[in-house]
């Protein structure tokens, strides 16, 4: 038997993991069918990227869930400049604002608010959210922890949370969006809490629980891995690189 012909030992592995390994090689390249993969894995990625949202998809999806939501704008007016110019999706346009300081009497004081918006992957946010979101909403209202409406918010970063949660005066921010993709994961979504946000947080000032996806963090258990981080944060007053939860 020649060395092409007998069965790579790493193998077996593959079959427990999404990661490229085992991948040979044909004398000293890599096999057709690995480059292939990986172009293929590759596509998969960008068209992540550049997948539409559709937002109003999501409100009426959570919306045929009793959840409640609001639909604001980025100062990104499409995925071009969204992605060309990353602190467009880091502000609220002025009439979004203006919407939510309008509707803030109306809503006053309340805990938590959750934004959930594309990011840099429409699929993930497409294809996760609204599990997560059935899953975790029914845990915060068994725990007394009061809700703004759920935003969609097309075009945002992880800092539009700040300029929303500090509006509001809310105790705590938690944005949903779709990971940058990877070559495995097209799909993944983050989850980013901060207690009390306000425009001058930094990354260093949240938390985040990454891989929320049926093949990585399932939803479900991304709901509890988020209550259990709030509630600490909670208790403790604080967030980000301070907060240690224990095992």
């Amino acid at each position: 038997m020649s060395d092409l012909e007998k069965p790579d030992p790493w193998a077996a592995l593959s079959r427990f993991t999404a990661a490229r390994i085992a991948l040979g090689r044909a004398g000293g390249s890599v096999r057709t069918e690995t480059l292939l993969d990986f172009r293929l894995a590759h596509a998969r990625a960008r068209d992540a990227v550049a997948l539409p949202f559709d937002a109003a998809a999501l409100s009426q999806a959570l919306g045929a869930l009793g959840i409640d939501t609001c639909s604001l704008a980025t100062q990104a007016t499409d995925r071009a400049s969204f992605l060309l110019n990353p602190d467009l999706g880091r502000r609220l346009q002025s009439d979004s604002l203006a919407q939510l300081v309008a509707s803030r009497a109306e809503w006053g004081q309340r805990d938590l608010c959750i934004v959930v918006s594309d990011g840099l992957s429409a699929l993930a946010a497409n294809r996760q959210i609204v599990p997560l979101l059935a899953a975790l909403i029914p845990r915060l209202v068994s725990e007394g922890v009061s809700l703004f409406p759920i935003f969609v918010v097309p075009f945002a970063r992880v800092k539009i949370a700040d300029e929303l949660g500090e509006t509001l005066s809310a105790r705590h921010s938690l944005i949903l969006l779709g990971e940058r993709p990877g070559l495995s994961s097209p799909d993944s979504l983050g989850a980013y809490l901060t207690f009390q946000p306000r425009a001058a947080c930094s990354d260093a000032d949240r938390n985040c629980v990454s891989n929320i996806r049926p093949e990585g963090l399932p939803p479900a258990r991304a709901a509890d891995s988020l209550l259990r981080l709030l509630s600490e944060s909670a208790r403790l007053g604080l967030s980000g690189v301070s907060l240690k939860l224990g095992a």
